[in-house]
């Protein structure tokens, strides 16, 4: 499964398992450092140009992901805006929050779905391997974000993760 990600769908659950050849609080800590996350978040073509992190349960990460490849086409200059809201963090190991759609000043997106994330960091004596659970208020709301390229999106964002690791070792 190294460098590879599996992604399926079990009801309401958008589940997502890649294999990273890096140690397990490495990794944590690009989920949970707003330097680490500037350098690799979001799809190939995108940028983080906002990431404030207040990585803590009950804390918030506001963020915004903006499109500066103009081979994207409709997407160039786009913006994309994310609230995540910290439910439980256990070092190195797990990671639980809810992911909205948001504006610039953190209100949520309507008609957008939220997502219950948990995410778990599981050690592989020098590898980790990251599982996503992505649980949506219904399989219609699933739907209507794998539509959107949630997949694809994941996939590149992983894959630059996966290029930032290896410079930081």
């Amino acid at each position: 499964m190294t460098n590879q990600l599996t992604a399926t769908i079990e009801g309401r659950d958008f589940i997502l398992e890649r294999e990273f050849k890096a140690p397990r609080e490495l990794v944590f800590k690009a989920f949970s450092e707003a330097e680490h996350l500037k350098r690799w978040w979001g799809p190939r073509g995108w940028e983080l140009t906002v990431c404030n992190v207040d990585f803590r349960e009950g804390g918030i990460w506001h963020y915004c992901m903006k499109c500066f490849d103009e081979r994207q086409g409709d997407f160039y200059g786009m913006e994309s805006w994310g609230k995540a809201v910290y439910e439980e963090i256990v070092n190195a190991e797990k990671i639980v929050y809810i992911d909205y759609f948001s504006d610039a000043e953190g209100n949520e997106t309507p008609g957008m779905p939220p997502s219950h994330i948990t995410m778990t960091f599981e050690d592989r004596g020098g590898s980790t391997l990251l599982v996503s659970r992505s649980r949506y208020e219904s399989e219609e709301a699933l739907r209507q974000v794998v539509e959107m390229g949630m997949e694809q999106g994941i996939a590149e964002t992983w894959d630059r993760l996966a290029e930032h690791l290896a410079t930081q070792q």
